[in-house]
């Protein structure tokens, strides 16, 4: 079985969205969208994966994939939960009205209908795609209600004595809207509430909603991570995975989202991000980090798509940090010098970036300017021109603690731990790091 160290990488062909992330019987499981017969979107199938610390993965066989009429063409982003001691996934399950005859992965116009299902596994690892599964939520029919086509991406969780479920959907006039929905068996659900509102992009993917407690004043905040498509339209990646306070009632399923959403993270690639608790019980998020071109190498199964390193999401006086996890950090311990770096393996730097200085990292260059920690991965991405090159941060004015984390086509910049991320995709990263200022540098024990 692969394995994969840090960063959960496609094994081999496409993966894309993080799903049925988990902390089950002792240890991680992380499926993800895969399309297990080429390098680019098809009909979608459930990989799965499993670590014992969040640092070190394993691959296993596909868990799930297309097999009845109401998921044909295919298994689309959804959740786990454990009940009973078993494994719960919930998805979103597709069926195309009209094929393309010469390629029956793509879809013909958008005409195709979403419903919600679920499977059931014993162990986490065994899934009987012919006799576990079973359609809980029909397409929708009433377009006041939601859209027939694009309504996806279930995540359901308990509270109290009931189970509840948040998906996204658009309206009629292609603004954003939530979908809540409640059961006392997971199988028979009733719509309690929905919830729109303009400007915020035509379409809410992978809605993840949560409580936590802020960390200075001790108050209960309530957490709103969602991937709105169309809310930046002019950029090549029009959507992107936002977060914000909200106010919101469970029992009801009555929210407010303010006008102003915040990227989770401020490289732009990341997306369709995804949490559930630790062991340690703390809200930690996995998400995908969009590639525009596989990685291939001689001798090896070319792929493309990868997650971001897990990040713990904690609020401190009304501000949101995504911190990268403790057993990610715990990993990184042994100090070297650049001069003993192998730059074909991950590592970790530390600094204090001040104004004037400039951090490249084999042809990523990191700098601050007019109070904005700024990058630019021109040099390390194969020429593609139509992608975003240059990224910014919030302008900030104080100290610039970096924790930069380095993977030969990743790089994940934590501010302030976690007060701001910036993650880009890099492909042609050189054999080189060049700093005028205090560097840290620390690899992990293989």
């Amino acid at each position: 079985m692969k394995q994969d160290l840090l960063h959960l990488k496609a094994p081999g062909n496409w993966m894309n969205d993080p799903n049925g992330f988990i902390f089950y019987r002792g240890e991680y499981h992380l499926f993800y969208q895969y399309f297990p017969y080429g390098l680019q979107w098809g009909t979608m199938h459930w990989g799965h994966a499993t670590s014992p610390d969040l640092v070190h993965w394993t691959h296993h066989k596909i868990a799930l994939f297309p097999s009845k009429g109401y998921d044909q063409n295919g298994c689309f982003s959804g959740t786990a939960l454990e009940v009973q001691g078993k494994l719960v996934l919930f998805y979103t399950a597709v069926r195309y009205e009209v094929f393309n005859e010469e390629n029956v992965h793509v879809i013909v116009n958008d005409q195709f209908e979403s419903s919600q299902a679920l499977i059931l596994s014993e162990d986490g690892y065994t899934f009987d795609n012919l006799a576990s599964k079973k359609q809980i939520i029909p397409p929708i029919t009433d377009a006041a209600l939601g859209d027939r086509t694009h309504t996806r991406d279930p995540k359901v969780w308990k509270f109290r004595d009931q189970y509840y479920l948040i998906m996204g959907t658009k309206t009629a006039d292609k603004q954003g809207k939530l979908l809540f929905y409640t059961s006392k068996d997971l199988i028979n659900w009733s719509i309690v509430n929905t919830y729109t509102k303009p400007g915020l992009g035509y379409m809410w993917e992978c809605p993840d909603i949560f409580n936590l407690t802020d960390r200075i004043s001790g108050e209960q905040r309530n957490v709103l991570l969602m991937s709105p498509e169309g809310i930046q339209p002019g950029l090549l990646y029009h959507s992107h995975a936002m977060c914000s306070l909200v106010s919101f009632q469970e029992e009801s399923c009555d929210i407010v989202i303010p006008d102003q959403l915040h990227m989770v993270d401020y490289g732009q690639d990341l997306y369709a991000p995804q949490t559930n608790l630790d062991e340690a019980g703390r809200r930690v998020m996995v998400a995908w980090m969009r590639m525009p071109e596989p990685v291939e190498k001689p001798g090896e199964e070319s792929w493309i798509g990868m997650m971001a390193l897990p990040r713990v999401i904690e609020v401190e006086q009304e501000h949101i940090y995504f911190r990268v996890h403790p057993e990610v950090q715990q990993y990184f311990q042994r100090n070297i010098s650049l001069e003993q770096l192998d730059y074909a393996q991950p590592f970790q730097l530390q600094t204090t970036l001040h104004e004037h200085h400039v951090l490249d990292i084999g042809g990523y260059r990191i700098w601050l300017e007019d109070g904005k920690l700024r990058t630019d991965r021109s040099d390390v991405f194969r020429g593609l021109e139509q992608y975003n090159l240059h990224f910014q941060t919030p302008e900030w004015h104080g100290e610039w603690q970096l924790d930069i984390f380095v993977d030969p086509n990743l790089i994940e910049i934590f501010v302030n731990q976690g007060q701001y991320v910036l993650s880009n995709v890099v492909y042609d990263l050189k054999a080189y790091v060049r700093y005028e200022g205090e560097l840290e540098c620390k690899i992990g024990e293989v």
